[in-house]
């Protein structure tokens, strides 16, 4: 029998200033098209290469969403984890993420809102040491179970 408070993340009376958490995922062209699919963004500047090249990028780019999607999986697993809900991201592409590469998303709690049972969370998603997308989510909490 599974313990449905054991799938439950962080409640609001956990939550603290600076907390952080991360998730990481090297971006396979596998990944690239299917979400592409899943998305409809079939935009050549992801999946034609030679179109790529002759645009800004210097090949295929990964779809923006692809990767600020990573931050809804620390979000939704880690912190604040199951049981948060969405209420907003704000979202700033920064740099262009490609296939083979390494996308760390973080998170970190930079507020608390009491009276509303929310935290507003500064996230990035880094490709080495390169800022990739910078923002912030705001996530509703859950009511304590206990």
């Amino acid at each position: 029998m599974i313990d449905i408070k054991e799938l439950n993340g962080y409640t609001f009376e956990e939550l603290q200033l600076g907390m952080s958490a991360m998730h990481s995922l090297t971006i396979t062209d596998t990944d690239l098209r299917l979400f592409s699919g899943v998305s409809g963004d079939t935009n050549p500047t992801h999946l034609n290469e030679e179109y790529a090249k002759s645009t800004l990028s210097t090949g295929c780019i990964v779809h923006g969403m692809l990767t600020a999607s990573l931050l809804s999986t620390v979000i939704g697993t880690k912190l604040p984890g199951p049981g948060c809900l969405y209420v907003s991201q704000t979202l700033l592409f920064k740099a262009p993420v490609h296939v083979g590469d390494t996308v760390y998303a973080k998170a970190t709690v930079i507020e608390l809102i009491p009276e509303k049972r929310r935290a507003k969370l500064h996230t990035q998603c880094l490709v080495k040491d390169v800022v990739v997308l910078d923002g912030e989510a705001v996530v509703q909490l859950p009511k304590s179970q206990t």
